[in-house]
């Protein structure tokens, strides 16, 4: 008999987390797999919802499909960089030309990319808490370290531009703005970004600007793109045809260079080295980019009143308000709602909240410490579903959060994620 061949994994995935889709989507799956009806609200992918990307985005691809057999340039079409370009250009960004735009397969290939380029071993970044979790990952994976500024609920989530800057050392190289925010919804106001863009500029800090959320925000909330305030550093937009135009799958993103462009030419350099080594991101679905950002807007209908998100996101405050268990700052923006979980529930705890619920109600959601922040009493759902299965699944949750606190025993130890889930494939199977 042949001996098994342990082969072991990267130390440098040891302290990377991304739960969005780890142990208990793993466990989901099963459930599924099993013949559960699973209600997931754990991820923010319009067509897994029903949501299509726009007619003229597809058609775009089609007429343009003689075009793109072939590898494009490294950092994108131009075509595609030019209308960008316009985008960035309008939107007051200064600095910028189609030489500093690069497209790449999806945002998140491009936050590793530019990371990548750009630090050095023991190199800190600021990241906001709570993060999207792919910033606190590429930071680690690149060798650097992220130090996470708190967003904290009773501050709307956003973050303090004073405490921001106590953070600073000799080793911060980066300072990362999510906006509108993922997982709180928050948008930020425009003197927030004013204080955190002056201090960056004090500091010679490169900002990462992940604005992948752009025209989402209701209720009259104002997204300020930070570009337009950077004049005395560099600033990094990261941006994507995925939740705005509902084009997930196409995995289209792009990084637009804008302010003191002029002295970054070698760490540009670099970012194009890397962009070359991946030959060039998907070309079929570059020349949607053009369309996209030229053609008519939906996004705003969508998040109008009577338009599926505006209405999904009221039926979530609406269900929060009935509880007596929930909590919410009603998200501004973006496509999720991070809600806390009040102290009627006693001890409570994200990660062995949400496994029960996958267990016993078949509702997945995401644990509030999956976003690197230091408290465990908060969870994220997604507003993609439609308004009538979000209040199924509140009452769910509602239902759920009863029987922890009449029966939930607090004294037994909280296993691992892991093996709380190894331990539940045998008690509820």
């Amino acid at each position: 008999m042949t001996k098994e061949v342990r082969i072991p994994p990267s130390d440098s995935t040891k302290s990377v987390r991304y739960e969005i889709r780890g142990a208990l989507a793993r466990r989901a799956l099963e459930l599924e797999r099993q013949g559960y009806e699973i209600i997931s609200v754990n991820i923010g992918n319009p067509g897994a919802y029903g949501f299509r990307t726009p007619e003229a985005l597809r058609l775009a691809m089609i007429e343009n499909m003689p075009q793109a057999e072939g590898y494009s340039h490294q950092k994108g079409i131009y075509p595609a960089r030019e209308a960008l370009l316009s985008q960035q250009q309008a939107r007051g960004a200064r600095g910028a030309s189609t030489d500093t735009i690069f497209i790449g397969n999806g945002s998140s290939e491009l936050i590793d990319m530019t990371l990548r380029a750009l630090l050095n071993d023991g190199d800190e970044v600021l990241v906001p808490a709570p993060d999207y979790p792919l910033w606190t990952a590429a930071v680690t994976l690149n060798g650097g370290r992220a130090v996470h500024y708190a967003c904290r609920p009773e501050n709307r989530f956003y973050p303090d531009p004073a405490e921001v800057e106590s953070l600073i050392t000799p080793r911060t190289r980066a300072l990362v703005v999510i906006d509108p925010n993922n997982p709180t919804g928050a948008v930020y106001p425009r003197e927030v970004q004013q204080q955190l863009v002056r201090i960056a500029e004090k500091h010679h800090l490169v900002i990462f600007s992940d604005e992948i959320y752009d025209g989402i925000t209701y209720e009259g909330a104002q997204f300020t793109p930070i570009a337009s305030l950077v004049s005395d550093t560099l600033c990094a937009t990261l941006s994507g045809l995925s939740k705005v135009y509902r084009a997930a799958g196409y995995r289209v993103g792009w990084v637009s260079f804008s302010g003191a462009t002029h002295g970054a030419t070698d760490y540009l350099a670099a970012v194009e080295l890397l962009a070359s080594m991946r030959m060039c991101s998907n070309v079929p679905a570059q020349w949607a980019i053009q369309s996209a950002l030229g053609g008519y807007q939906s996004i705003a209908d969508l998040c109008s009143p009577g338009g599926r998100l505006y209405e999904s996101r009221k039926a979530v405050i609406d269900a929060v308000s009935r509880s007596r268990f929930l909590k919410l700052t009603p998200p501004d923006g973006a496509l999720y709602a991070f809600i806390g979980v009040k102290d009627t529930a006693p001890n409570f705890d994200d990660r062995q909240f949400a496994l029960e619920l996958l267990e016993q109600q078949h509702v997945l959601i995401t644990p509030g410490a999956t976003f690197n922040v230091p408290y465990n009493d908060h969870f994220r759902t997604t507003l993609l579903p439609d308004a009538a299965t979000l209040t199924r699944v509140f009452e769910r949750i509602d239902a759920q959060l009863e029987a922890w606190t009449a029966h939930h025993q607090s004294a037994s130890p909280v296993l691992p994620t892991d093996a709380r889930i190894a331990d539940a494939r045998g008690r509820f199977r």
